[in-house]
């Protein structure tokens, strides 16, 4: 994928001229000739890098330098001027430039400094990546012989460039493992971007998946990049793979075959980089058969076929896995771990856990909350694991050490899983006893990363 740079200069020489040479080492180029301008090119072109004079009629320049890091602090920014001083080059730096270049340009720094700055900005995004990734508790535990094939499994996928095909019931770590995968290969630097298919209306997938031109359709105010674009040189997951259209099949079939689109509304065709790992709890097999999924898809994304086991079949992994998420919740909410009695890993072991792991990680948090730091025992087992009764009761949460933001938060998730438990997982009911409309109650379960557990075969 061409990366795209603005050039901001007031000097028409200046812009044509780096227009020219910028677009013979194939970047795309957005030009502008006011602080103001820029601005607003920002906003629309979504650039990956900016070239930036100080000299500006209007705002100049570190004045739209401060207001871009303001609202694009990861967009990196290159200063350019020919009456520079130290001062001025301390002054821009401070400000959040990437680096300070001097008129007249040297077009081997220039470029080596684009290079560099695309690099940093690529790894920042990364390291926000990683960083929340350790903040959600994701990492991979375990002991059984099914999570040791995985992990070996996993070693020996990484490395290479085919595309993997996951599956697995609902909750038992499909994007963990992709993201592992992603972390293991020779594009770890490079950005791993998630789809979850069956979460994006279907008017707006390919949009999504491919972005969009400015007035392409009712509501695209700016252009817009896609998640192929976004995972260029990196991986895209796609998540919930079995609930995409036939005719978004199509074209992400297409896609992987070429790699290449073109964006919604545009006619100018884009080259890519991109891994596919897609990962899904349906049988695409049964799906090809009653006409919801294409078979050459199938093929295409099926090079590597990678199969989670469900938690009912690793129990020797449900002990570990259940210390590991009480020292993880422990750890957010500013307590120390009091551990977990026997009999209660035992009542833990010997429940199915339909929701697997996600299942097991969503009560764990949650009787580390309700414990208020004491040892987790028998009687901080939910009622619908412990079996002592089909329904949920009041829900109580301690909120000592908590500030009123975490408070709050737990509280909601203790509340709508007590609901959503006692419905059975009926959201429908569910929304009209929380008195909320089901798309708004979608929307935070996805913010409180509650998610229904898998059906039983």
């Amino acid at each position: 994928m061409m990366r795209r740079i603005l050039v901001i200069d007031d000097e028409e020489a200046i812009r044509h001229s780096l227009a020219s040479v910028l677009r013979d080492e194939k970047y795309e180029v957005a030009l502008a000739e006011s602080g103001e301008e820029g601005l607003k090119m920002v906003e629309e072109e979504d650039p990956d890098l900016v070239l930036l004079d100080i000299w500006l009629p209007g705002i100049d320049g570190l004045e739209t330098l401060k207001i871009l890091k303001e609202r694009f602090p990861l967009l990196p920014v290159l200063i350019m001027s020919g009456h520079g001083s130290i001062e001025t080059a301390v002054k821009a730096t401070k400000l959040g430039a990437y680096d300070f270049i001097e008129k007249p340009l040297n077009l081997d720094k220039v470029f080596i400094d684009i290079e560099h700055a695309l690099r940093s900005s690529r790894l920042a995004e990364e390291n926000i990546f990683l960083r929340d990734r350790v903040k959600r508790g994701h990492e991979m535990v375990g002991k059984s012989t099914a999570f040791k094939e995985l992990q070996e499994q996993i070693r020996i996928v990484a490395p290479t460039k085919a595309s993997v095909l996951i599956t697995g019931e609902n909750g038992t770590g499909k994007e963990l493992v992709a993201q592992y995968i992603h972390g293991m290969s020779e594009r770890a630097e490079g950005p791993f971007v998630e789809v979850n298919c069956a979460a994006i209306p279907e008017n707006l997938i390919e949009s999504e998946l491919f972005g969009h031109e400015k007035g392409s359709f009712t509501g695209a105010t700016n252009r817009r990049r896609g998640k192929f674009d976004l995972a260029d040189r990196g991986t895209l997951f796609l998540d919930e793979i079995g609930d995409m259209s036939l005719t978004t099949q199509a074209k992400i079939l297409r896609v992987l075959q070429e790699m290449r689109y073109e964006r919604v509304g545009g006619s100018r065709t884009y080259e890519v980089d991109v891994r596919v790992i897609a990962a899904t709890n349906k049988d695409l097999e049964v799906e090809i058969g009653e006409g919801r999924f294409r078979e050459d898809l199938y093929f295409r994304l099926n090079v590597i076929p990678v199969t989670l086991a469900p938690l009912r079949e690793r129990r020797e992994d449900i002990p570990i896995l259940a210390e590991y998420f009480i020292n993880f919740a422990s750890a957010e909410y500013g307590r120390e771990s009091a551990g977990i009695t026997e009999g209660a890993l035992k009542l833990l072991a010997d429940y199915k856990w339909p929701g697997n792991v996600r299942e097991l990680k969503n009560i764990v948090e949650r009787m580390v909350i309700m414990s208020g730091g004491a040892k987790i025992d028998v009687g901080h087992i939910p009622p619908t694991i412990s079996g002592n009764s089909s329904k949920v009761g009041r829900v109580k949460v301690d909120s000592a050490g908590l500030s009123m933001k975490d408070a709050r938060r737990n509280f909601e998730r203790s509340y709508l899983l007590s609901h959503l438990e006692a419905n059975e997982w009926n959201v429908s009911k569910t929304a009209q006893e929380v008195e909320l409309d089901r798309s708004s109650l979608y929307k935070k379960m996805k913010e409180l990363e509650i998610e229904p557990p898998a059906e039983e075969d």
